[in-house]
C-alpha cells in the first residue's frame, strides 16, 4: 500500500466516524496573522524556516481585508523580563526562544507583510494567541464570529490558536496555503488533525472569495 493510499484510508476511516464535518464560514470574519516575524521567517535563525509562499498568500488576504474593512490582528511572541523569566518553563524545552527577547528584534513583523497602521499587534508569551491575552475581548468588540488563520507554525502556534478558537466559540478557518512549518511531516499531520477535529482547513481561493463577499468597501 502506498502512502497516498494509506492517507486516503485514514481519511475515510475518520469520515465514517463523523470526524471532519464542516463548521463553515460565519458572517463576520477577522484575520489573525500568527507570528510571521523575523525570528520565524529567517531560515538562518534557530526558529526560522523559508515562508515566502505563506507570506505571499497572507498578503493576498491582507489586501482584501483592508479593502473590505475587515479587522486584522497580527500576533508576535516577545519576552521582556531579564533572563527571559516571562517564558516560564517553556524556555527549558526550547532554547530558540531567546531569539524573541525584546532587544534583539526577532519578534518584529516581517517587513514583507502588507501591514497597515489600522491593524492590531497582539503580543503573547506562549503558543496560542488566546492564552494570557485579550484576544477574545478584541474579537467580541469587532463582533467577529470567524477567525481566518495564517502564519506559523502549523504544528505549534497555528494549531494551538485554532484549538482555543473553537473552544472559545469562534469558527477557526486554517488557510492551507498561508500556514507553514519547519517540518513538512508535522505540517501535513497537523492540517489533517485540525481538519478532522478542530477547524476547517480551507483553500486560499475560497477564502478570498468569502472575504470579498463580506465587510464593506471603504
Amino acid at each position: 500500500m502506498s502512502m497516498q493510499d494509506g492517507a486516503a484510508d485514514e481519511a475515510a476511516f475518520f469520515a465514517a466516524r463523523g470526524f471532519g464535518r464542516r463548521i463553515g464560514f460565519g458572517a463576520r470574519p477577522a484575520v489573525i496573522v500568527i507570528d510571521i516575524v523575523k525570528a520565524f521567517t529567517d531560515p538562518t535563525r534557530p526558529l526560522g524556516a523559508p515562508l515566502e509562499a505563506q507570506i505571499e498568500a497572507t498578503n493576498k488576504m491582507l489586501d482584501v481585508a483592508h479593502a473590505r474593512g475587515l479587522p486584522v490582528i497580527f500576533s508576535t511572541v516577545r519576552y521582556d523580563d531579564a533572563g527571559v523569566k516571562d517564558a516560564g518553563i517553556w524556555l527549558t524545552k526550547m532554547a530558540g526562544i531567546t531569539t524573541l527577547v525584546a532587544d534583539e528584534g526577532g519578534w518584529e513583523l516581517d517587513p514583507r507583510l502588507h501591514a497597515e497602521k489600522s491593524d492590531t499587534l497582539l503580543v503573547k508569551k506562549y503558543a496560542s494567541c488566546f492564552f494570557g491575552t485579550d484576544l477574545t475581548s478584541r474579537l467580541l468588540a469587532h463582533g467577529a464570529d470567524t477567525v481566518l488563520l495564517t502564519g506559523c507554525t502549523t504544528s505549534g502556534c497555528v494549531r494551538a490558536t485554532a484549538v482555543d478558537a473553537v473552544q472559545t466559540g469562534f469558527r477557526p478557518m486554517v488557510v492551507r496555503e498561508a500556514v507553514g512549518d519547519r517540518s513538512a511531516s508535522a505540517h501535513a499531520q497537523s492540517l489533517f488533525d485540525l481538519d478532522a477535529k478542530y477547524a476547517d482547513v480551507v483553500s486560499l481561493d475560497e477564502t478570498l472569495q468569502y472575504m470579498s463577499s463580506v465587510g464593506h468597501n471603504r
